[in-house]
């Protein structure tokens, strides 16, 4: 049986910081002092290092951590395919609004086969572009299994459910209104405690997710840097077998080992997974005239070589106040240079009426495809009596967006049946003209 060095009460600690050096010890003294990488590690310990970035990056880029655990991870056998189980890389792009039902929860899968892509752009293999995953199980992975990705950072937007996430560096227990991000090459394991989970996935396949700058925003609002959680060291004996899943190159490998993953008694470095609780975004806004563009709800960014563009941007409408004075204060009608993929964690989105756009479902407007209100919502904002209101209380929409094309997967074309058809007539075809020219 596994022997654990913590109480229940214990399981979830954490520091607070984005981006920062952290270490953490689970046993005092666990961490060398002075060096890296000593002759002899304190406790007969392994030090093994964890590169996210080049060795040469500059400095203010460089992400790298180092853990110091029982056994080292080089220890296992070969990995081989697992034949029946691969995220497909086939995408097709489509110039049409789309947009989904809710997809399902599969209560007989665990994380690793409830994971569908389904939209994307780009290769892993190149490290250019991401992926577009929904994640649907109904119980937790199989007994002494964890799993790592090759291809990139993984931001998780929790829609249902709860989520124990044990990971090398500590324990995170993930509940809706939070987002995890997982770096690339760090391994976890996903168990169910409350029953069955359900949300998207935005794995970034270049670089790193970073805080927006603020410009002059100032030095505070948007997601504080001191909200972001990251795990304390914890660990696991056992000497019993495990089995590691790799994603790679969108394919899954599976290797085995004679020891637990989650061995490390101390880390230190800047290169982790985090949380955030999305409830403590500080949202600012226009408080005299015209809707604002939504980049000022952004969370995270995936940055790309061009500044300003991002190969994807994580962006929140959560709750928030509309005092704009002569002002149709939904979003404008907008054909965009960036594609918009949209999903709804609860509640209902303010910019869409009626029950197309339901929570667990999602939309897709890609490059210069038109969209914007519905009719029915251009009809009530148009005529609405304008004074401070709020909006968006008890619901919370996101958008994943993104410079590049992306495509859709045959799964979420037709495997998963969860496509409108309808999508576009029942949302604007109904538009009625009010041009009155002069007389």
């Amino acid at each position: 049986m596994p022997v654990t060095n913590f109480s229940f009460a214990e399981k979830y600690e954490y520091i607070s910081g984005f981006n920062s050096f952290h270490e953490s010890e689970a046993i005092k003294g666990a961490l060398p002092v002075g060096a890296n990488s000593p002759q002899k590690p304190p406790y007969g310990l392994y030090a093994e290092k964890l590169s996210g970035t080049a060795f040469t990056a500059p400095r203010h880029e460089n992400q790298q951590a180092w853990l110091y655990r029982i056994l080292p991870s080089a220890a296992h056998s070969q990995f081989v395919p697992i034949d029946d189980h691969t995220l497909s890389r086939k995408l097709k792009q489509i110039p049409n609004q789309l947009r989904w039902d809710p997809f399902d929860i599969d209560t007989s899968v665990d994380w690793v086969h409830g994971l569908k892509k389904l939209s994307g752009a780009g290769d892993p293999a190149m490290k250019t572009g991401l992926g577009i995953y929904m994640y649907a199980a109904g119980c937790s992975m199989e007994a002494r299994t964890a799993m790592y990705s090759s291809d990139g950072e993984m931001l998780i937007v929790a829609q249902h459910g709860v989520m124990d996430v044990t990971t090398e560096f500590g324990n995170i227990l993930v509940r809706p209104l939070e987002i995890l991000v997982i770096p690339r090459g760090v391994k976890y394991r996903v168990d169910l405690p409350d029953g069955p989970v359900r949300g998207y996935i935005l794995e970034l396949f270049e670089g790193h997710f970073v805080l927006p700058e603020l410009g002059p925003i100032g030095s505070n609002c948007l997601a504080n840097p001191r909200d972001f959680q990251v795990p304390v060291a914890r660990f696991d004996q056992d000497s019993e077998p495990w089995t590691i899943i790799n994603k790679f190159n969108e394919d899954l490998f599976t290797a085995k080992q004679n020891h637990t993953p989650f061995d490390v008694v101390g880390w230190h470095g800047n290169y982790y997974p985090y949380k955030y609780d999305l409830g403590r975004f500080s949202v600012i806004g226009s408080t005299s005239f015209d809707h604002p563009d939504p980049s000022i709800y952004t969370v995270l960014t995936g940055p790309s070589a061009r500044p300003g563009t991002a190969i994807a941007d994580f962006v929140i409408f959560p709750p928030r106040w509309l005092v704009q004075e002569d002002t149709f204060r939904p979003p404008w009608y907008h054909r965009n240079t960036m594609s918009e993929f949209m999903g709804l964690v609860c509640g209902e989105y303010d910019a869409k009426s009626g029950s197309g756009f339901q929570a667990a479902g999602a939309s897709l407007h890609n490059i210069m495809s038109a969209h914007g209100p519905d009719a029915s919502t251009f009809e009530k904002a148009s005529n609405a009596r304008l004074e401070p209101q709020k909006v968006g209380t008890g619901s919370l929409a996101f958008m994943f967006e993104s410079s590049l094309m992306l495509g859709v997967t045959e799964w979420g074309l037709e495997t998963c049946q969860k496509l409108q058809p309808n999508y576009n007539d029942e949302s604007w075809m109904e538009l009625k003209s009010h041009f009155q020219p002069p007389k």
